[in-house]
């Protein structure tokens, strides 16, 4: 997917959660709401834009979320049975 598009996309989410008072709550409904409704390849991918480009483009709040709350938004993997750990891995479909 086209990462400008998905940079629009998250400062939609962020421009929603900028009417919420207390910022942590902000925060938490930003990143929320990227856990349950992007698909992971996504998420993965503005993941990697903050990484690479520091987010450039992104509203602060959503930056600010992406940021606070990377862990929760990165893809789950499983490892695959009857494998040893770190092998072999399967992303899961979170």
């Amino acid at each position: 997917m086209d990462i400008h598009r998905l940079i629009k996309m998250a400062n939609e989410i962020g421009a929603f959660f900028e009417a919420e008072p207390d910022r942590t709550t902000a925060m938490e409904g930003v990143a929320g709401h990227i856990k349950r409704f992007w698909d992971p390849r996504m998420r993965r991918e503005l993941l990697g834009w903050v990484d690479e480009h520091e987010g450039q483009g992104l509203k602060e709040l959503v930056l600010a979320a992406i940021k606070a709350n990377r862990e929760k938004l990165l893809p789950r993997v499983i490892e695959a049975r009857g494998t040893r750990p770190g092998r072999t891995s399967i992303p899961h479909p979170d």
